[in-house]
């Protein structure tokens, strides 16, 4: 992934004006350092080599302590925008992501693990407040102070400028060969815990099942597995994090050590003056700073970049284009020898299937498993496209229809319901919302549930756990 990957641009706008007020306030915080650098150099000037009393020194004093009030405004602003950002991001792209898995339908989720997809809708997208609390600040700030505290180096000395020049290159160079091993290792470590997150939460579903065949503590060990796995790998990853900032530090301070050196060596044969040789001394680690931070905090990010590959792979999963067109009034169904080829079956799982059902009229599908009882009902719902023959209501193309209309007309009650957390009312209000208490109690009378809800102490207002 790129170190600001387009694609976020694109599906979290929230990140472009962020970037534009890191890079703000990383000027500004630049313009701070160098200020910061030429009062110490002249209060050090002026107490040691001019003899100036605190009094005569007042001003730059003062100066100096509000500069560095500035740079902790500035780093303070810098976090708050982080993290409002962050928020910003996160609930964009998970409301991104579940719209997107919902347009793709119930055909596409099946072929997905429903762990992996929690995992990368919750603690997938989490991992994003890393890199943008810590990396793209960072990444900001070193794009912007070493440009301007260079700039401000080659007024003093162009030699430690010129040695700057030659030797802060290598850092990002370095940064980029540990960048490609640490990624593959994130990618490992992120499909890891996909696969452990999968794994467990369908052991989790089916464990009476389990228990009945007594296999329970054959998942436990495979659980077991899977988590020992995911531990070698985060140690590995950590490995490289230690090893990479350990380079980045001795590449950077060698540099420095090289620019203090000429300056030293200058300053005792008098070829340059004692307040040039201070600023910079003081500015050359800040050049180097930003840009080795910036490989620090990529290791903190990498997850999140890992995981944000996945989600982008489900954004730009386009999902079948549908069509626009209102419900006849004639619901009169038809499909006519629909065949229907799901990937990786090597025989059809619905074979050239024709049905007529007239309005008012009641059919019942019966046979065996698997003979495609469901996926005949997918295609009527319009979740699964046949691949040959054709579905018409009322005279006219099912794919012609716009889908949510079609739905609407709909009532579909599957082989296995699913309550979801929160009151009897709620659930019932699933597919509208706004629906008021009267149209509540209409439906809880149809459904054959009202006098049982009513008997409840809450009623309609019980509150229900998970899955009821």
């Amino acid at each position: 992934m790129k170190p600001i990957d387009p694609r976020l641009l694109h599906h979290a706008r929230a990140t472009r004006l962020f970037l534009a007020a890191v890079v703000t306030l990383g000027l500004v915080g630049a313009l701070l350092v160098i200020a910061q650098a030429m009062l110490i150099a002249e209060l050090v000037v002026g107490g040691f080599e001019d003899g100036l009393t605190v009094t005569e020194l007042r001003t730059p004093l003062l100066l100096l302590a509000a500069v560095a009030l500035g740079r902790a405004l500035v780093a303070w602003l810098t976090e708050l925008a982080a993290h409002r950002a962050s928020a910003a991001v996160k609930s964009e792209l998970r409301g991104r992501l579940l719209e997107r898995a919902t347009r793709l339908g119930p055909d596409w989720l099946s072929g997905q693990r429903t762990g992996s997809l929690v995992a990368l809708a919750t603690r997938g997208i989490d991992a994003l407040d890393d890199y943008f609390a810590r990396y793209l600040p960072q990444l900001g700030l070193a794009v912007v102070v070493p440009v301007a505290v260079l700039a401000r180096i080659v007024t003093e000395d162009w030699v430690s400028a010129a040695i700057i020049v030659v030797t802060l290159p290598l850092i990002p160079l370095f940064m980029i060969l540990i960048g490609w091993a640490t990624q593959s290792r994130m990618d490992r470590q992120w499909q890891l815990l996909s696969r452990l997150s999968g794994h467990f939460l369908d052991v989790v579903a089916g464990l009476p099942t389990l228990k009945v065949f007594g296999r329970a503590k054959a998942q436990a060990e495979s659980i077991r597995t899977i988590t020992s796995d995911y531990r070698r790998a985060t140690l590995r990853t950590l490995r490289i994090a230690f090893l990479s900032s350990f380079a980045l530090e001795l590449l950077a301070t060698l540099s420095v050590a090289l620019v203090a050196v000429t300056i030293g060596m200058r300053l005792v044969h008098g070829e340059l003056d004692l307040y040039t040789g201070l600023v910079v001394l003081i500015l050359a680690p800040e050049a180097y700073l930003p840009i080795r931070q910036v490989g620090a905090q990529y290791h903190a990010a990498a997850e999140g970049l890992s995981a944000a590959e996945e989600i982008f792979a489900v954004l730009e999963t386009e999902p079948r284009t549908s069509g626009t067109e209102d419900v006849p009034d004639t619901l009169r169904l038809e499909l006519a020898d629909v065949t229907v080829r799901h990937e990786g079956r090597a025989e059809p799982s619905l074979d050239a299937a024709s049905l007529t059902v007239e309005p008012g009229e009641t059919v019942a599908l019966v046979g065996p498993s698997g003979v495609g009882k469901s996926t005949l009902l997918n295609v009527i719902l319009g979740f699964a496209r046949p691949d040959e023959g054709q579905v018409r209501v009322g005279g006219r193309d099912l794919a012609e229809l716009d889908p949510e209309r079609w739905r609407s007309r709909i009532a579909w009650v599957p082989q296995r319901p699913h309550l979801f957390a929160g009151t009897i009312a709620e659930n019932v209000r699933l597919a509208r919302p706004d629906a008021g208490d009267e149209a509540v109690v209409a439906a809880l009378r149809d459904a054959g549930a009202y006098d049982f809800v009513a008997a409840l102490p809450d009623g309609m207002l019980t509150a229900l756990g998970e899955d009821g």
